[in-house]
């Protein structure tokens, strides 16, 4: 008996095949390198200080509204294209060696849409200072909850 693979089971085979490849060859790794991951203790004494560098949220506003890292400037969520032009406008007027550090805290870093599209976009920006803070849960568990300074959106 011969064993005949249709063409459609073919076609769904090789197909399969190059897609494994395309994702094996992904580059599933943060853009950041390990030097510019910041952690939350640290950007809390720096705050504290009163030398705090640039830091963005580029979570989404209603986040930034409920509560924010002290001194923090609402840039905009840069998963949306608005929210990539409102982190181009908000990093504008910066020297390309300024200090900034940017955040989310929207849900685990490791699935938060935002903070690797700001990275991304500062860089090409051509932005040389760039830390991202780690936040693995999220903005209330890893800085709120730890009275690190925060505080509300300025009300309207």
């Amino acid at each position: 008996m011969s064993h005949k693979k249709s063409p459609r089971g073919f076609r769904c085979a090789a197909t399969l095949a190059i897609l494994a490849l395309a994702c094996w060859g992904q580059d599933t790794s943060d853009a950041w390198a390990p030097g510019e991951l910041l952690q939350p203790a640290a950007l809390a004494q720096t705050v504290q200080s009163g030398k705090a560098p640039i830091i963005l949220s580029v979570a989404f506003p209603v986040l930034y509204r409920g509560r924010h890292i002290a001194h923090a400037i609402n840039a905009g969520p840069a998963s949306k294209p608005e929210g990539i032009e409102a982190l181009k406008k908000a990093v504008a007027g910066l020297a390309k060696d300024a200090d900034i550090v940017i955040y989310c805290g929207c849900c685990p870093m490791l699935k938060c849409p935002n903070i690797r599209p700001a990275y991304r976009t500062l860089k090409e920006l051509g932005f040389t200072h760039v830390r991202v803070l780690s936040l693995p849960t999220n903005l209330h568990t890893d800085w709120v909850s730890k009275d690190y300074p925060s505080e509300p959106a300025a009300a309207p």
